[in-house]
């Protein structure tokens, strides 16, 4: 099972109330737009080191340049003994408040198909190459891989509730909204009893593809330097677990009323007005398969398949990728259905996102999913086959810079 330990943590020395302008959200998740938001806000923040805007190999360079300048000016500096960091995230979606509690630990990097930590995901050689680069110029990692367990026995929940009691080390709350509370748990019987509750089960990655492999190339290539990572560790069946879809956003696409035609034989459709009515209806339907079109006019369509609609996948194909929405959306709806090419299709991973790029004539037409239940995920991993891209977002993501795992310390 995962062999987690505590670690010194690095830490931003400065106080709660500037943390914000110094943290910033997972490198996958800022846009160019909100890079430059980043960089303005001010020149110590974390984006400067995990998605530098110098191009090419100069940026990682600067990267490890500013990283070690920031080491030796003491803004960044480990804590004095190491500890397992228990971090609370508070928030809400769609109005209803959520809390999830997680632990992050360095955890040994095992080699591909052994079997303790399970993919879901295919991942890009060009992101693997790019956190591979970043990880080779600083030595650290900045942000964890998202794994949950199955807490069978429930220590985790009723150690860190008894931790969470406490005050916290430090918090801060982020652009999103999310108040985030962090815990060192230095104590020896509290850190023994997590380390059974965890590493007792079997971890599925739930968001950090990439920074598995690129973990697991560094392991390889750099030996005793790369045999730990940063990773967070979630239970699984906790409410505070929230799985959003990635919607799609269509360049190129069908009339409304053609893909009804298209639709028709092998679906249920019923009309919707606006991006939020097509989310809420699809997140309620039963049906095998369901999804929505939405045009920038507000015109929708809530499409909902009859059980025959399967027999559009491909023969032969996983029983676990054929319960996934996203896996018959890009094998059969668009390829078959709507002839919509993958390169005419990109990914918003809010409905807010969905919401504006329609409002502003930035699409075609918008295909709102609705979530792929953890079940799924972990059907999927079990079965060691990989889910299409942008099937599952996990929300909130855990920040970059708030304990930093340094490789070599």
């Amino acid at each position: 099972m995962p062999d987690i330990q505590p670690f010194r943590g690095l830490r931003y020395r400065v106080p709660d109330a500037l943390l914000p302008k110094v943290l910033c959200p997972p490198y996958d998740v800022i846009s160019s737009a909100y890079r430059d938001e980043l960089y303005a806000r001010d020149p110590r923040n974390i984006v400067r080191v995990e998605l530098s805007r110098t191009p090419g190999d100069a940026g990682y360079a600067e990267a490890g340049a500013t990283f070690r300048g920031w080491l030796a000016a003491g803004l960044l500096a480990p804590d004095p003994e190491p500890a397992l960091y228990l971090v609370e995230q508070s928030f809400e979606v769609e109005g209803r408040p959520y809390r999830r509690l997680g632990v992050l630990a360095r955890t040994r990097v095992e080699p591909p198909g052994q079997g303790r930590v399970m993919p879901h995901e295919h991942t890009s050689k060009e992101a693997r190459e790019d956190r591979y680069k970043l990880l080779k110029a600083i030595r650290a990692n900045l942000s964890s891989i998202f794994l949950m367990f199955a807490d069978t026995r429930g220590v985790f929940a009723r150690e860190a509730e008894r931790v969470a009691a406490g005050p916290a080390d430090f918090e801060y709350t982020d652009d999103g909204g999310v108040r985030h509370r962090v815990w060192a748990i230095r104590d020896g019987a509290t850190i023994s009893a997590l380390q059974s509750g965890v590493g007792s089960e079997i971890a599925y990655i739930a968001d950090g593809h990439h920074r598995w492999a690129t973990a697991q190339r560094y392991a390889q290539e750099m030996g005793a330097e790369g045999a730990w990572t940063l990773a967070y560790f979630t239970p699984m069946d906790a409410p505070g677990l929230v799985v959003l879809p990635y919607h799609r956003l269509l360049d190129r696409a069908p009339s409304l009323e053609e893909a009804r035609g298209a639709l028709a034989s092998a679906f249920e459709l019923s009309g919707v007005q606006g991006a939020a009515a097509a989310a809420d209806a699809a997140a309620r339907s039963k049906a095998p398969y369901a999804f929505a079109l939405v045009e920038p006019s507000g015109d929708g369509v809530l499409a909902q398949a009859r059980p025959e609609a399967e027999e559009l996948l491909p023969a032969g194909s996983a029983p676990s990728l054929r319960a996934l929405d996203t896996f018959f959306l890009h094998q059969a709806v668009l390829p078959k259905l709507l002839h919509v090419p993958e390169d005419a299709v990109r990914f918003a991973h809010s409905l807010g996102e969905v919401e504006e790029t329609l409002a502003s004539g930035g699409c075609r037409m918008a295909l709102v999913l609705r979530p792929t239940p953890v079940r799924h995920i972990v059907a999927v991993a079990d079965a060691r086959e990989s889910m299409p891209a942008k099937s599952t977002f996990f929300h909130p993501k855990l920040p970059s810079g708030l304990v930093i795992h340094s490789l070599h310390g």
